[in-house]
C-alpha cells in the first residue's frame, strides 16, 4: 500500500488508475492526514436466487394495493398542530 497526495493524484490521475486496475492499493493524503483508499473493487460472484423460490410461503390479499383507511392518511399527513398523531410527525420532520 503507498501514500500519494491529492496533487499528485491530480497531476497524472490515469497513471494511478492503470496501478489500480493492476492490483496496486493506494492511500491519499492530504495535509498529513489520511483522507481516503484507493483500491481495486473485488468481484463477487453471488449466486442469483431461483425464481419462485418463496412459491406458496405467503400470500399477498386481493386488495394490497387498495387505497389506505382515512385515518391512516391523515396521520402520515400530520402537521405540527395535530395531536393526534404526534411521533409520526416526529418521525416524518426527523
Amino acid at each position: 500500500m503507498q501514500k500519494v497526495t491529492v496533487d499528485e493524484i491530480q497531476q497524472d490521475p490515469l497513471k494511478y488508475l492503470n496501478q489500480v486496475e493492476a492490483g496496486e492499493t493506494f492511500v491519499i493524503v492530504q495535509a498529513d492526514k489520511l483522507i481516503a483508499e484507493l483500491k481495486p473493487i473485488t468481484a463477487t460472484n453471488k449466486q442469483r436466487r431461483r425464481f419462485g423460490l418463496c412459491a406458496g410461503e405467503f400470500k399477498v390479499p386481493d386488495d394490497f394495493d387498495a387505497p389506505l383507511p382515512e385515518a391512516i392518511l391523515n396521520a402520515f399527513e400530520a402537521d405540527e398542530n395535530s395531536y393526534r398523531y404526534p411521533f409520526l410527525f416526529m418521525v416524518y420532520q426527523w
